[in-house]
């Protein structure tokens, strides 16, 4: 199968280059001026921007276990409608993904239901080293340790346990940094105002700052220390920034940070008419975190853009707030919300393409994917950066059926999403043909 994409606007290792791109097979074959080609299909990108294929780092899909939420068919498939073409899923669903047996049933599931490519993280708790260190670092991403507790029971809080972990395995460790004890002193001390109906604007101040600084700074120590490869997730305030580098190349760095849409998109201000909808763990914090984080994603203290894409049924969101659970569906927005970002100046759309595809193929060593070069695989993704239209109930694929995004008008539409070189979204449908691949890592 040969497709050829014309008079695209390639935007490729913080370029922009007006180009020809052939398809042949699941890989980029040819890339260049007026290519000639017995081609099976023809595009003509004529206006539009070619970019390499969205890689979300951190995703929750819910399966097995949570399916009233969402599933890997139904959120891989909001997945490819916003040019995400893989992503990296977490062992949090039920069961964990804490032995290797129930880590290859997720991808035995995904494999037959995933319209993008895949990789699932080996879960760590307080007494599964052993499993944790037969994880195969050629075809699993790494290894999640929730050093905060969140949706499921995953809870790592053991020092031991934790070095030895952070000593015995070579692999990427990510990391939820919260620290539990704070999190349980200000829980308290706003429930003994409030009861279990406290007010979402003090979400913030329960899983604070200080929360979120004492469990990453001495993450962060802790991968000093050992020699780890750590990746610090969801970083949600500007103090942190202060603990990551920006003075070596990304391949030479061995402790790493991600930052949230919804992070650099909403504030603390937001909760009053957001609520439940933008709560997650971390919290949404001030304006002033949120443009330390602006600030240290633009000079490369932050290395990477995801979603954390965690979808709860709104039954469960309307709960009080002590019952609502955090996290909330973004896989299919995060790139036309960045986007946005792009019309207002705020970011190039090449450091975009760094953030969200380059980065998070460098940082997980993810092979032949990431880039637009000849011989790589072809994950590609064509926007239209004029096309106006507004987020609604009717043109998002969540299984949920909401966003908190909802009513939100942007600017720029992905029109075609190739997932290994097969048409897998055009124009608002997404192609079932053919399912996604199972990422393999350089070692």
């Amino acid at each position: 199968m040969k497709i050829l994409i014309k008079n695209a606007r390639i935007v490729n290792e913080n370029q922009i280059v007006e180009s020809d791109l052939l398809i042949e097979n699941d890989l980029i074959h040819t890339i260049g001026k007026d290519i000639v080609a017995d081609a099976d299909r023809v595009i003509d990108a004529e206006g539009k921007y070619l970019l390499p294929g969205v890689i979300d780092d951190q995703v929750h899909f819910r399966e097995p276990g949570l399916t009233h939420k969402g599933d890997i068919e139904s959120e891989s498939r909001a997945a490819v409608a916003g040019g995400v073409t893989s992503f990296i899923e977490q062992p949090n669903t039920v069961p964990n993904a804490v032995t290797q047996d129930l880590l290859e049933d997720k991808y035995q599931i995904a494999a037959q239901k995933s319209f993008a490519n895949y990789s699932f993280m080996m879960g760590g708790t307080n007494d599964n080293l052993e499993e944790v260190l037969k994880t195969n670092p050629r075809n699993v991403a790494g290894i999640k340790l929730f050093l905060g507790s969140s949706t499921g029971n995953m809870l790592v809080d053991n020092p031991e346990t934790l070095e030895n972990i952070f000593s015995n395995t070579k692999m990427l460790i990510a990391v939820h940094c919260e620290d539990e004890a704070t999190i349980r002193k200000n829980t308290e001390m706003y429930r003994a105002q409030y009861g279990d109906d406290i007010p979402m604007e003090f979400h913030h101040l329960i899983r604070s700052e200080a929360a979120c600084y004492i469990s990453s700074s001495k993450a962060v120590e802790l991968a000093e220390k050992t020699g780890a490869r750590l990746h610090v997730f969801h970083v949600s305030t500007a103090k942190e920034t202060s603990l990551f580098r920006n003075d070596i190349p990304l391949s030479e760095k061995k402790i790493t940070a991600e930052v949230c849409v919804h992070h650099l998109t909403f504030t603390n201000k937001d909760y009053e008419s957001k609520g439940t909808l933008i709560k997650w763990n971390p919290a949404v914090k001030t304006r002033a975190d949120r443009q330390g984080l602006w600030d240290a994603l633009l000079d490369d203290r932050i290395d990477v853009i995801a979603t954390d894409h965690a979808p709860h049924t709104m039954e469960e969101k309307e709960n009080v707030y002590t019952k609502a659970p955090s996290g909330g569906p973004l896989v299919q927005h995060s790139l036309p919300v960045m986007l946005e970002n792009f019309r207002s100046g705020k970011i190039s759309i090449e450091k975009i393409v760094e953030k969200m595809c380059h980065n998070p193929a460098i940082l997980f060593r993810i092979e032949k994917r990431g880039f637009i070069r000849e011989g790589y695989k072809a994950d590609l993704v064509l926007v239209d950066d004029q096309s106006e239209w507004t987020v609604a109930k009717d043109n998002m694929l969540y299984k949920c059926g909401w966003s908190p995004l909802e009513g939100m008008k942007l600017h720029s539409e992905v029109t075609h999403t190739f997932v290994n070189g097969n048409l897998a979204y055009e124009n608002g449908e997404v192609k079932p043909e053919k399912f996604g691949e199972r990422l393999l890592f350089v070692v």
